[in-house]
């Protein structure tokens, strides 16, 4: 599916993406957050990002987002 949208150029040029590197960033951030509330599971966030499962994981560190889907929850629940 091909989904379109206007972006104004001036948050292109705040961002200094071209259209290309926009593309891919909102991407993974859309996956990422939909990963993090567990709508997506990680295989179809990475997929959506358009990256293999190992490098969706390296993205979510460095977005500081957990790779571990309700674990925290799970040791709070226990403790």
């Amino acid at each position: 599916m091909k989904l379109e949208f206007e972006v104004p150029d001036s948050s292109l040029s705040a961002l200094r993406k071209a259209p290309k590197e926009f593309t891919a960033c909102l991407r993974l951030m859309a996956a990422a957050k939909l990963y993090e509330v567990w709508d997506l599971s990680q295989e179809k966030a990475a997929e959506l990002a358009g990256q293999s499962r190992q490098d969706f994981l390296v993205s979510l560190s460095r977005l500081r987002v957990s790779p571990f889907q309700g674990v925290e929850e799970h040791f709070e629940a226990t403790s």
